[in-house]
């Protein structure tokens, strides 16, 4: 089943990805459902331009020319795209706002998991803003400067509020007080590549 479109013309499709699903193809014949082939019955040029999580849910944006592909995947590596994400993270975040900005690599010898490494990491940024406290949690707007691989879930670890139901990095009394990862992609902007309009998109939290 394709998912939920959430925006769509000639030169690009933006998708409400579901919580486990795989953005792109995997390795095996196991791990070939996924967006991108989904959506191919439809759109057969169509192309990835960033990718979320498997366990990630949220607004993901994939162009149907190699020329809109070429422009969006600039827009993202210039920063010139909006991003935020929605999550619950564990404990109380004593402050309304602040950010991370801690270098990332990869943990190679547990991969996929990445790491905070100050010597050999890539500059990474994510900037936060609490929305609420309940209980013993707090949801919280991510935004993510950078776009390292597992960036928000390191970051937020690192902070000592790993996200929850986060199976790689959360400590077990986070895993288990969240049946899912609790991360969406909640809100995307980014410039036509034909038009050059501005574009913002937003989708309904689902937690």
């Amino acid at each position: 089943m394709i998912p939920e479109i959430v925006y769509e013309d000639d030169l690009l499709v933006v998708v409400d990805k579901p919580t486990l699903l795989l953005s792109v193809p995997g390795r095996g014949a196991d791990k070939q459902d996924c967006v991108v082939s989904r959506l191919a019955q439809r759109f057969p040029m169509v192309r990835e331009v960033h990718r979320l999580d498997w366990e990630t849910s949220g607004l993901m944006l994939l162009a149907r020319s190699l020329d809109a592909h070429r422009e969006l995947s600039r827009q993202f590596r210039e920063r010139e795209v909006e991003k935020a994400y929605t999550a619950v993270v564990y404990g109380v975040l004593e402050q309304q706002s602040g950010e991370v900005a801690l270098p990332l690599c990869a943990d190679w010898p547990n991969r996929p998991r990445q790491m905070v490494d100050l010597q050999q990491g890539k500059p990474s940024l994510t900037r936060w803003r609490r929305l609420s406290i309940t209980g013993g949690s707090s949801r919280v707007e991510l935004c993510p400067i950078t776009g390292r691989s597992h960036q928000l879930r390191v970051h937020m670890q690192a902070l000592g509020h790993p996200i929850l139901g986060d199976r790689l990095y959360a400590h077990a009394a986070a895993q288990t007080m969240a049946p899912r990862l609790l991360l969406h992609a909640s809100r995307l902007a980014f410039t036509h590549p034909q038009s050059g309009d501005r574009i913002s998109l937003e989708s309904r939290v689902p937690f």
